[in-house]
């Protein structure tokens, strides 16, 4: 047996509610309670259930329509139920009363169960097929959104607005793939055309959808301390920085010979870092003005020893083991405690003693990308040289451009108790020794 679904009165103001979607289609099996369609008043949205088990015959609405209170908007019954009389008596309680498109759009329903099947008629509401000859319009031309494809008032108007508006081919081509309304548009081309950027500008945007899976983790530990000291020596030693670059070629030239012969007394492999760190004991045993520290804002102290930290990057942050009395001892034996102690410290395996000490720190950042950059002093030291990486360039020499291996160093020292011009001396004689690297034998 077939049941009307009517539009629900649900107050007593409700003269007609909206139909805001149609949750299943016809011929789509429903049971009793599920949710059919969702209608909207001017109070609230809701949804229709069926009030039987069947299947949706025929939506006697579309999406959008405004229906009134009590009127039928669909059938549900048993599958190729017969429902023309039923809509025959629907059209009928429209009682002789002037026929609104919407109302019509029921009555074309009948009229569509007995239109010939002959593909030249083309269903259209009455109003449409006023509107379209008032306006010397082809209804083949038109495509109809109503039921059974029928065209209704408002496909013959948004037709014949479309056709008033000038628009490139592309542009036209492109507003209707993505169902853009160009009667909205107001053309930028010449005398008022759309053109593709005005399609483009009237995009709708992208909506982005930010996802809360930040990962938060607590501001404690070394991390924290790390940022004390950073913290500290930033704000309280006025940091000034002299910036030079270094040839390294001799450098490159000389690991490679050292290479075989370290590797064989010590079983490890040289690297630039070692090369540096042994440079840097040379100058600073030259230059003893860079190797002193400020204690308690009291005292300054000359430091005898040249014991050199340098940073190592570890999963929790970053720590400087030490390396003492450098001055006194040679590339092999530099080599060897380096790697041995950067290890210890990638394996969290330092003891406070090894993190002490230091006269001077290195920063090195030559194994990455990195040309440059400004160190922050690791206090008590009164000075820190940031390394950077070292790269191939033209290098102009007795008038000929020659390829050269260049590395840029940086040197940040506290204002407070060293001055410009030692600071330069100390980055100059370094510059020297790097270039010059057979000093490190003497």
């Amino acid at each position: 047996m077939v049941e009307k679904v009517v539009m629900p009165k649900l107050g007593a103001t409700m003269e007609e509610g909206t139909i805001d979607s149609w949750l299943v289609e016809v011929g789509d099996e429903v049971e009793e309670g599920d949710p059919i369609a969702e209608i909207q008043t001017d109070k609230i949205t809701m949804e229709i259930e069926a009030e039987t088990t069947g299947v949706l015959l025929k939506q006697l609405y579309e999406q959008g329509d405004t229906v009134p209170v009590q009127k039928v908007i669909a059938y549900i019954g048993e599958a190729g139920e017969n429902i023309d009389d039923l809509v025959v008596d629907e059209v009928a309680t429209a009682g002789g009363k002037e026929v609104t498109e919407q109302e019509t759009t029921v009555s074309e329903l009948k009229e569509g169960a007995s239109e010939s099947t002959d593909q030249t008629d083309i269903r259209r509401t009455p109003i449409a097929r006023r509107i379209a000859a008032e306006n010397n319009v082809s209804l083949s031309d038109i495509t109809g959104t109503g039921p059974l494809s029928r065209i209704q008032k408002v496909d013959v108007e948004k037709y014949i607005q479309q056709s008033k508006t000038k628009i490139t081919p592309l542009a036209q081509k492109m507003a209707s793939q993505e169902h853009i309304d160009i009667t909205t548009i107001a053309g930028t081309g010449a005398r008022g055309k759309i053109v593709k950027d005005d399609i483009i500008a009237h995009r709708p945007p992208i909506e982005v959808i930010d996802v809360p899976n930040d990962k938060r983790v607590p501001f404690k530990g070394m991390r924290k301390v790390i940022a004390s000291r950073i913290a500290d020596s930033f704000y309280s030693a006025p940091h000034v920085t002299l910036h030079s670059e270094i040839n390294m070629t001799e450098c490159v030239t000389l690991r490679k010979q050292l290479l075989p012969v370290i590797e064989e007394m010590e079983g490890v492999r040289v690297s630039y870092n070692e090369i540096i760190i042994k440079a840097v004991a040379c100058t600073l045993k030259k230059n003893p003005t860079i190797n002193i520290s400020l204690e308690n804002e009291q005292e300054i102290v000359h430091h005898e020893n040249i014991h050199v930290g340098f940073a190592v990057a570890v999963p929790s942050g970053l720590v400087v083991p030490v390396l003492k009395h450098v001055d006194q001892k040679g590339l092999g034996t530099i080599t060897k405690e380096a790697k041995s102690i950067a290890k210890q410290a990638r394996d969290g395996l330092l003891t406070p003693d090894d993190m002490q000490g230091s006269t001077f720190t290195i920063s090195n950042l030559g194994m990455y990308a990195v040309d440059g950059f400004t160190p922050i002093i690791n206090q008590p030291n009164a000075a820190i040289l940031g390394v950077g990486r070292i790269q191939e360039k033209p290098v102009m020499v007795n008038g000929v451009v020659e390829g050269h291996s260049m590395m840029s160093v940086s040197l940040s020292f506290d204002h407070r108790i060293i001055d410009g011009a030692p600071a330069a001396q100390f980055l100059t004689d370094l510059k020297n020794v790097l270039e010059q690297p057979y000093q490190l034998m003497v």
